[in-house]
């Protein structure tokens, strides 16, 4: 291995400049804790994109991924293995008891959060073009949203900042204004031909807003009369970060496809597309596929993932200690006046910080980077909040070791600003 004596370095080759100007160069981790190569040590308090939902250096999942290694690591995807059927049979089951009015049936394993929405967006357009006829082949999707970087996941992605440089786009999708049924049942009056809505019930990327229970209800009532398929990018607010299962159900959505990723394999890469028997029913041999999703590595781990999280105990510790997390940012946030109102549910939460910003100061980052520098890593979400999403397994002594560094950095920036 070779060995560097920074812990970070620009962004340029060996790797394209797709992710910001300076990174951080990690060694190992441990728990809630990353260590860089020179043996310091951070808080994690974005688990990886939330990814790391069990925290990381899990021995358990290593020796799952080993011993699989051993006996077979990747098959053609003409064949099946057992862990593949395991998992895919267990998502089914799992999903099926939280939203009973569904009839899932299949699943689709692709790598990453991005393939499950490119699924998703091809199984719908199937399912209408089928039923609807060949015009049905627009998307609705919704202000705020992120969904991936694909073509078709970046084509029902709202911010124009990703989307403006890769124009032209896969046509036919329209940003409705979220939290606004209105807005939607207009769309829908003017123009019904569509293959599919996607929405988050709670935007990750967007500025951590939930879904209103009149807007689910819309979206319900008119993809029903009109027989449209709801796609549901449960990517990141999935599988535990709310406390429970999925965040969906807890919304009163009952969706048709459900796009899950991020946590699924414990760090390793894997994406579930779930489908009902009304899809699955349409697709035909060779509509969709993935050299590498599903193999037999990923999916032995993702079965001891899931099966960790979806546990009532576990599930019970994430919202005790979401509830603690939520304590320590709205005390957090009540001590600032220029904290706004806390957002988000679970362990995927956002603090609004509204400080002058102009072409030489963007405060959100000076937060990250005061954070990074006193051992905290934390994310940001749409432009002024900072995201907190750590693995679940965090424990509450180190939540407010966390958050009291936050308190530190927005201090320290937050005077520094009056004093300017």
């Amino acid at each position: 291995m070779a060995h560097f004596n920074t812990t970070s370095f620009i962004h340029e080759p060996p790797f394209p400049r797709n992710y910001g100007s300076e990174f951080l160069l990690l060694d190992r981790g441990k728990g809630s804790y990353l260590y860089d190569t020179m043996g310091k040590r951070y808080l994690d308090f974005g688990s990886g994109i939330a990814v790391n939902s069990l925290g990381y250096g899990r021995k358990d999942l290593a020796r799952i991924a080993a011993r699989q290694m051993k006996r077979l690591i990747h098959v053609s995807n003409l064949y099946a293995t057992e862990p593949a059927v395991s998992l895919a049979q267990r998502i089914i089951q799992d999903i099926q008891a939280v939203i009973p009015e569904k009839q899932y049936q299949a699943v689709h394993f692709g790598n990453s959060g991005t393939e499950a929405i490119e699924g998703a967006l091809k199984y719908a357009r199937r399912y209408s073009a089928n039923r609807q006829g060949s015009d049905h082949t627009g998307f609705i999707a919704f202000s705020n949203s992120f969904h991936g970087r694909t073509m078709g996941a970046l084509s029902v992605t709202s911010s124009e900042k990703y989307r403006a440089p890769f124009a032209p786009l896969i046509p036919g999708v329209r940003h409705l204004p979220y939290n606004e049924p209105e807005a939607l049942r207009a769309a829908l009056q003017e123009d019904g031909k569509v293959a599919g809505i996607i929405l988050e019930v709670l935007q990750g990327e967007g500025g951590l807003n939930m879904a209103s229970p009149s807007f689910i209800s819309a979206i319900q009532q008119e993809a029903a009369e009109r027989d449209i398929p709801i796609i549901v990018d449960e990517v990141q607010s999935g599988l535990g970060r709310t406390g429970r299962l999925l965040a969906s159900p807890a919304c009163g959505l009952k969706p048709d496809i459900i796009c899950l990723s991020k946590p699924l394999a414990g760090g390793l890469p894997l994406s579930a597309t779930v489908i009902t028997d009304r899809i699955n029913v349409e697709i035909q041999p060779g509509d969709h596929g993935s050299t590498f999703g599903g193999g037999p590595v990923t999916t032995a781990v993702a079965l001891e993932v899931w099966s960790i999280i979806n546990n009532q105990a576990f599930l019970s510790g994430v919202r005790t200690r979401a509830a603690a997390l939520e304590g320590e940012l709205r005390k957090l946030a009540a001590d600032f006046d220029c904290c706004g109102t806390l957002r988000g549910e679970g362990m995927l939460l956002g603090v609004p910080v509204n400080l002058p910003q102009d072409e030489r100061s963007n405060p959100i980052k000076e937060i990250l980077d005061i954070c990074r520098e006193h051992g905290l890593l934390v994310l940001r979400s749409g432009e002024n909040i900072i995201r907190i999403a750590p693995p679940l397994t965090i424990s509450e002594k180190e939540i407010r070791q966390g958050v009291q560094i936050l308190r530190q950095a927005i201090t320290q920036l937050h005077n520094a600003k009056r004093s300017s």
